[in-house]
């Protein structure tokens, strides 16, 4: 009994023990925690952008209720008669991976085939924004070209028929005009030289016929060269863009137009193609006042520097531009400029490539006199030169491309470059790169980003083929051309 009684106390003993260490250990760490400094709040950074003038707000509803009035959706009615080319839509490229972005007729003509053997009419949409309080809207040339009729719906209802006031081809930007019976919304106009890529941007517009439809992205990359036409500088964005989007306008998050939606790339998932604002604000006033665009002409042929033509020429970078041909009587050979000079500044602006070159000249007025500077055996000189007026011809004789028999169509050797944008498994034959209006190529359908593989029966594997066939003596009588349009393959025959 007594030693279970000490053994009992010798437990209990132990116990009290424990919880006295427990209660000591508890009361110091209340009075430590008491009594030490109070740490700051740290928070986590937020991945989300600040909201400021180039970021990504919270939501874009504020911002949308304020733009929404001034874009405006457009439906346009085309008539199309019997014998025309079911290919030669001026809305789209049918199955090209590279497309513009339009709504009409021809997803019918996918799924039913054969054009009917009738007059009919033919109705696309598209989209486009207002730019002034008395009527003046920008959208894409494609949208409005062959359009009979072409009716304007605000975004209040109201509807209007519209008038073209200008039009250029060459960068896919048309001005229309409508007579308001009231006030208008107006959109405000931003600098697109100064977007960054990486920045947010809003798409407004009227894909598939749904009506003032948004969507967000940001700015992938900017002066995209992707083969549309001579002045390609175009925005790239993962901004959701469709069917219909076409000359409806791209924001900035200060809510300022920067780009005028014009393209896709079919195959692909969000990318999308704009025309910087700052080319259309350069050819308004042409448009508004002539109906067309004056540019600028300095009489040369040029190519870009490559690598081995840099070391040909002992050249120590591959910037500039070439002069591979001077046209006599025009301005530059007035000037002294000769074949083999490199030209690497114009008033004060460096010329990197060819496609520098171009944009420069194209935005000079008639007229103007330019300083360049040019490279001639490595030494550097320099010229002045008045700036004469770029014509059809004479844009066609500076690529190198015009057809002696002037079929009214420039082509262009198929680079890896082209192949990739146009989804061409193979590089033979020659790709369009300009039709002339109202010319024999123009009248038989023919247009940009078509592949010419045959002439007259014979193939086309180059440039240097083609103009070997269109040479011939029976080819200044007719030509009879196989030509490859997306997934479909035709055959067109012209007259001079």
């Amino acid at each position: 009994m007594k030693k279970e009684s000490k053994n009992r106390n010798t437990f209990i003993m132990f116990l009290l023990a424990f919880l006295v260490a427990f209660f000591v250990i508890s009361v110091v760490e209340v009075l430590r925690s008491s009594f030490a400094p109070v740490a700051p709040d740290v928070q986590v950074a937020s991945a989300v952008p600040s909201t400021d003038s180039a970021g990504m707000p919270g939501s874009f509803a504020d911002l949308v209720d304020r733009l929404k009035p001034a874009v405006v959706n457009i439906r346009t009615t085309q008539t199309v008669r019997p014998g025309s080319n079911p290919f030669s839509s001026p809305f789209g490229n049918n199955g090209s991976p590279f497309e513009r972005y339009f709504w009409g007729d021809e997803f019918f003509e996918r799924f039913f085939g054969d054009v009917p053997k009738r007059e009919f009419k033919k109705r696309s949409l598209g989209s486009g924004f207002i730019i002034s309080a008395d009527g003046y809207i920008f959208t894409n040339n494609h949208v409005v070209e062959k359009a009979d009729k072409i009716l304007v719906k605000l975004s209040n209802g109201n509807e209007y028929e519209a008038k073209i006031i200008g039009k250029d081809a060459k960068t896919d930007i048309a001005l229309i005009k409508i007579k308001p019976t009231g006030s208008l919304n107006v959109v405000e106009i931003g600098d697109s030289d100064k977007l960054r890529v990486g920045e947010w941007v809003l798409a407004i517009g009227n894909p598939f016929g749904l009506e003032q439809t948004v969507t967000a992205g940001i700015v992938s990359a900017k002066g995209r060269v992707i083969g549309a036409g001579p002045y390609d500088d175009f925005i790239q964005t993962d901004a959701s863009i469709n069917p219909g989007n076409s000359g409806g306008p791209l924001f900035n998050m200060e809510g300022k137009v920067i780009g005028i939606n014009t393209a896709i790339v079919a195959q692909g998932q969000g990318i999308g193609f704009a025309i910087p604002v700052n080319m259309a604000k350069i050819i308004l006033s042409d448009l508004k006042t002539k109906g067309k665009v004056s540019r600028g002409w300095l009489g040369i042929s040029v190519q870009d520097v490559t690598e081995d033509i840099a070391k040909t020429m002992n050249q120590k970078a591959q910037q500039g531009a070439l002069v591979a041909e001077v046209f006599r009587g025009d301005p530059a050979s007035n000037a002294g400029i000769k074949p083999g000079d490199i030209i690497v500044e114009i008033n004060g602006k460096k010329v990197n490539n060819s496609h520098d070159l171009l944009m420069m000249v194209a935005g000079f007025q008639v007229g103007d006199r330019v300083d360049v500077r040019f490279l001639r055996e490595n030494r550097l000189m320099k010229a002045n030169v008045l700036v004469a007026e770029r014509t059809d011809q004479t844009e066609l004789a500076a690529r190198g491309d015009l057809s002696r028999d002037s079929y009214g169509m420039a082509v262009h050797d198929i680079t890896p470059e082209i192949a990739q944008y146009l989804g061409l498994s193979s590089r033979t034959g020659v790709v369009i790169t300009d039709v002339r209006e109202g010319s024999p190529a123009d009248d038989a359908g023919l247009q940009p980003q078509d592949v010419i593989l045959q002439v007259n029966r014979a193939k086309i594997a180059s440039k240097k083929d083609y103009q070997r066939e269109i040479s011939r003596k029976e080819a200044k009588k007719n030509l009879l051309l196989l030509v490859k349009r997306g997934q479909s393959t035709f055959f067109v025959a012209l007259r001079p």
